[in-house]
């Protein structure tokens, strides 16, 4: 994509997120009725009309784009321009009255991941990024720490059930051990915070494409790495997350290899 296209979908992006927060925050105050899809996973009126509200703006600023979306699946082809989309991604801590969900906007070129928006709006916070133009947390530009040695490192786990019966669950153990911090901040939040600086490492084994891949730009372009469990790039089909400064994600990737 040219520079004038990148900047207008970025903006679009931006425009998308602040659409989907006012919607989550007209729910989050009235309270809404829970239904579950079947997938087991559960879905609300906010999470529907977000999604509606996204891909209005998306579509107009963009229409030789396609979008797949949590809510309404795929619409257009895949392929070429691609927008991924999670209107409400931690819907499970929205209906509990928990303020860490998010809207993810991420925007493919093939298979490239190159722009993201973050947005956390009962948390507070809001962050963005381009191929090759930093990673910005409400208008202020990040970078992760230089955090080198895993006895130094603070270390977040997010969904790792599926990792619970893995091979390498006992060197997640030994690494954890070694650290010399471990947190569950989940979601946004911590990746959110490895991009700031605050955490060295991000391990997740159960989400889906639509969950990180805005934040996968955000971070690398914070100047982290953000790979899956085997150090994999991402695609549309990652389903784990091994994020992290460069030294940190080295050497866990290292103690986790199968």
């Amino acid at each position: 994509m040219t520079t004038d296209i990148t900047v207008m979908a970025l903006a679009a992006a931006r425009e998308a997120a602040a659409a989907a927060a006012e919607v989550i925050r007209h729910y989050w105050r009235r309270g809404v009725a829970v239904e579950i899809k079947a997938d087991a996973t559960p879905v609300t009126i906010a999470d529907r009309e977000a999604e509606r509200a996204i891909r209005q703006i998306l579509q107009a600023a963009l229409p030789q784009a396609s979008i797949y979306g949590e809510e309404f699946g795929q619409e257009g082809e895949r392929g070429g321009l691609l927008w991924l989309v999670d209107p409400l991604d931690g819907t499970k801590s929205f209906v509990r009255r928990t303020p860490f969900f998010s809207t993810q906007i991420a925007l493919m070129d093939g298979d490239a991941l190159i722009l993201g928006v973050s947005s956390a709006p009962i948390f507070g916070e809001t962050m963005w990024a381009s191929s090759g133009r930093g990673a910005w947390l409400d208008g202020e530009r990040v970078q992760v720490a230089d955090t080198a040695a895993v006895g130094e490192a603070s270390i977040s786990t997010g969904n790792i059930r599926t990792l619970t019966a893995d091979a390498r669950w006992d060197a997640l153990g030994a690494l954890i051990r070694d650290s010399n911090r471990i947190r569950g901040y989940g979601d946004f939040c911590h990746y959110h915070l490895l991009a700031r600086g605050s955490l060295d490492l991000v391990i997740e084994s159960d989400v889906n494409i639509l969950d990180i891949a805005a934040l996968a730009v955000i971070v690398r372009e914070a100047g982290g790495v953000f790979t899956d469990l085997d150090g994999a790039a991402l695609t549309l089909d990652t389903r784990s997350v091994l994020a992290g400064t460069p030294a940190i994600h080295e050497q866990a990737l290292r103690r986790l290899r199968r």
